[in-house]
């Protein structure tokens, strides 16, 4: 019984520590991806809009049309803007700039002093004698 219950622990806290993991960022392709699959989302919304428009629209023109005798049908309401056609499906990606263009390299030229010297004669402190630096 007792260890039953032990291998049940250690069974549990194995899955909440590779629940908790943290996963890698994702790659930029799969990034491109997801954000095309979240546009493909917001454009069938739109569509399913569109669709439920033009269904709302025929039961009030088949009720207006099927009135009984006697009975006058409130007029379509004011101010009310028509369905509109969200078109096809269309995905243009953001353009991705190359690490070059995004600064991701080094500024042109070459070091003159080394970082300990650029440390040194920002902090004001002296730095290495002439003949030192020369050997």
């Amino acid at each position: 019984m007792n260890r039953s219950i032990a291998w049940g622990v250690a069974a549990l806290m194995a899955f909440t520590q590779a629940a908790w993991a943290k996963l890698p960022p994702p790659s930029p392709e799969a990034e491109a991806k997801a954000k095309e699959a979240a546009a493909k989302s917001a454009w069938q919304g739109k569509v399913d809009g569109y669709k439920l428009c033009q269904a709302q629209d025929r039961v009030a023109a088949y009720y207006r049309s099927h009135l009984p005798a006697g009975k006058t049908a409130n007029p379509p309401a004011a101010g009310v803007a028509p369905c509109t056609d969200p078109g096809p499906f269309t995905y243009t990606p953001p353009e991705q700039k190359p690490a070059e263009a995004a600064g991701a390299h080094s500024p042109p030229g070459t070091a003159v002093n080394a970082p300990s010297q650029l440390q040194a004669q920002a902090s004001g402190a002296p730095s290495a004698p002439a003949s030192a630096a020369s050997k």
